[in-house]
């Protein structure tokens, strides 16, 4: 089990290298990797990504999805695992839903104070 997580490490910290480095994501843009998963077998791994501002996600991760080969290439230089799981970009959705619930007590506090 630690292999896996010790594999989703590195993956984490070789692609937000890779990533800043090599792909050229617009300047207004804030792009973090918030986990990665992967599979018991390393066959794929799934990259959670959070984009600021949201309205460019889909822009950002079209791009990437874009420019995957490339990116594989890159990663499968740097680890010395085989199989070299495959690279799976996955919007992140828990930081939109901490974002939600920080708002709605935001708003409950707001109302006691009134």
């Amino acid at each position: 089990m630690w292999r896996i997580e010790k594999v989703n490490a590195f993956i984490k910290k070789e692609l937000g290298s890779i990533i800043l480095k090599e792909v050229d994501i617009f300047p207004d843009i804030l792009l973090t990797i918030t986990r990665v998963e992967s599979s018991s077998n390393l066959i794929e791994a799934k990259v959670y990504l959070s984009i600021l501002p949201e309205e460019k996600t889909e822009e950002v991760i079209n791009l990437l999805k874009r420019k995957i080969y490339f990116i594989q290439q890159m990663l499968n230089k740097k680890l010395q695992i085989r199989p070299v799981p495959k690279i799976i970009f996955v919007k992140e959705s828990r930081t939109a839903e901490a974002s939600r619930i920080e708002e709605l007590l935001r708003e409950i506090d707001k109302e006691k104070e009134m």
